[in-house]
């Protein structure tokens, strides 16, 4: 693992908590943890209360949290909690390696929790984080520890998130007017709001590397420092929090759709991954070798196991719609070096060696991602799997390749077959998330579109 670096400003120790709650500075605490969407959901917490009573007992949440829909409706056909099992409560230990200053909010501070059965105390298998705590362990248990970045793109609108509730989507109106990868005239025209996020981030304990104008109109990224793999997954879902809140107090709007205009760009989540051991990238070569069997045998894995996983890169129906040749989004599964026609991208060298996996969106819920990936590349290392040879060229024309698959049904399909994914998750998570994936193709089959009043209303 690289060398620890001090801590991260913004980040809290419970000391430190009292005395900013004792001067007021603080007095609200913020107990969260993420649905299958990989969305925030939890209490907020006087702070007093939670340092004399939440901090040592937990909390409660009820259980339906982990099968709603994005509607926040119960979903009949779960295990884990029904109607006919009375929806009872989870409890929530708050992770206080997590406890930071949310810096975008007046007073406040966050702590991701862990989600515990009430009655045994033992994680909840299909809560997103004990997925990724799962494979975590297995990577540790082989001695390594996973170190992770996530690339979030993202469009930004200067309609309010209720206007755009209000009126037909297609109506918003982008931040930019033109493509301005790297521009700076025209991201200088967004400063205000990135400049704002970027110091609430960094100073809320998720370090910031830079942000830039991407593909798309009024399409943005921003990009935060590596850490290991779970600290990894905690951040992206705070700094999403962080951009929505902030845009929703400026009156703007934030989507992390995966395609949010067929004219226009997707909206990426790439996932870059290296394995360590001993204060090393495992990833790097011998003396005079570029790379390693470790390395070797976990993008072999992460392969052969990609499109079984679709569903954990690609969660939702829109998901798939980004899937689209020249877009910058991959249709193909094979690695490359330096290559962003591919789906499994390898960049740096020495210490910085990492597969860069193209294929999710920034719908992902990165918990979920993260957890598939290890998974995938772990069963690489311990089977000897080795990737097929490096493709060279524009893998938008490679018709010979494995192919993306084109739909949430396909992908849910494949996940459904794979014996690998139910040993990997564990039957209990495995069910669940099956049936989850199959509710939300349900849901979209169910209704009826702007698309089709277009196509069909009059001339039908």
């Amino acid at each position: 693992m690289p060398k620890t670096a001090a801590r991260n400003a913004g980040m809290l120790s419970v000391a430190e908590l009292r005395g900013r709650s004792r001067r007021g500075a603080i007095d609200t605490v913020i107990v969260a943890f993420t649905d299958h969407y990989g969305r925030l959901i939890g209490k907020r917490f006087d702070a007093g209360f939670f340092l004399d009573h939440a901090l040592a007992h937990g909390a409660e949440a009820c259980d339906y949290l982990l099968t709603v829909d994005m509607e926040m409706n119960p979903v009949p056909g779960y295990r884990l909690a029904s109607w006919e099992l009375g929806y009872g409560d989870f409890h929530l230990r708050p992770d206080l390696r997590t406890l930071r200053v949310a810096a975008w909010l007046d007073r406040s501070a966050l702590v991701v929790c862990d989600v515990l059965d009430s009655g045994t105390g033992e994680p909840v298998a299909p809560a997103p984080r004990a997925l990724l705590r799962r494979q975590v362990e297995r990577a540790a248990q082989r001695g390594f520890t996973a170190m992770a970045g996530s690339e979030l793109e993202y469009y930004l609108f200067r309609n309010s998130y209720r206007d755009a509730a209000q009126k037909p989507f297609a109506s918003l109106e982008p931040a930019g007017w033109y493509l301005e990868d790297y521009h700076l005239l025209q991201g200088a025209r967004t400063e205000p709001f990135h400049g704002a996020v970027r110091r609430a981030l960094a100073a809320s304990g998720v370090p910031v590397e830079n942000s830039k104008g991407e593909w798309g109109k009024g399409q943005h990224e921003l990009n935060i420092r590596y850490a290991d793999v779970l600290e990894m997954a905690d951040r992206q879902v705070i700094y999403k929090q962080c951009l929505k809140e902030t845009a929703d107090a400026m009156g703007l709007a934030v989507t992390f759709m995966a395609k949010p205009d067929a004219a226009q760009a997707g909206s990426s989540c790439h996932l870059h991954l290296s394995l360590w051991r001993g204060g090393r990238n495992a990833f790097a070569g011998p003396r005079g070798r570029s790379s390693s069997n470790v390395f070797r045998h976990f993008l072999g894995g992460w392969l052969a196991h990609a499109r079984e996983l679709m569903v954990c890169f690609a969660p939702t129906v829109n998901s798939y719609k980004r899937y689209q040749s020249a877009s910058w989004a991959p249709t193909r599964l094979a690695w490359s070096h330096d290559n962003r026609t591919a789906g499994f991208r390898v960049v740096g060298q020495g210490d910085g060696l990492r597969i860069e996996c193209r294929l999710p969106g920034a719908d992902c819920n990165p918990y979920l991602a993260y957890a598939a990936a290890l998974a995938a590349g772990l069963d690489g290392i311990e089977r000897k799997l080795e990737p097929p040879p490096a493709f060279s060229g524009d893998m938008y024309a490679a018709a010979d390749l494995p192919r993306v698959p084109a739909t949430l049904r396909e992908a849910t399909d494949l996940f459904e077959r794979s014996a690998f994914a139910r040993a990997a998750f564990g039957a209990e998570a495995f069910e669940h998330y099956l049936h989850f994936f199959r509710a939300e193709q349900a849901a979209y089959d169910g209704a009826v579109t702007d698309w089709e009043y277009r196509r069909y209303f009059e001339r039908i």
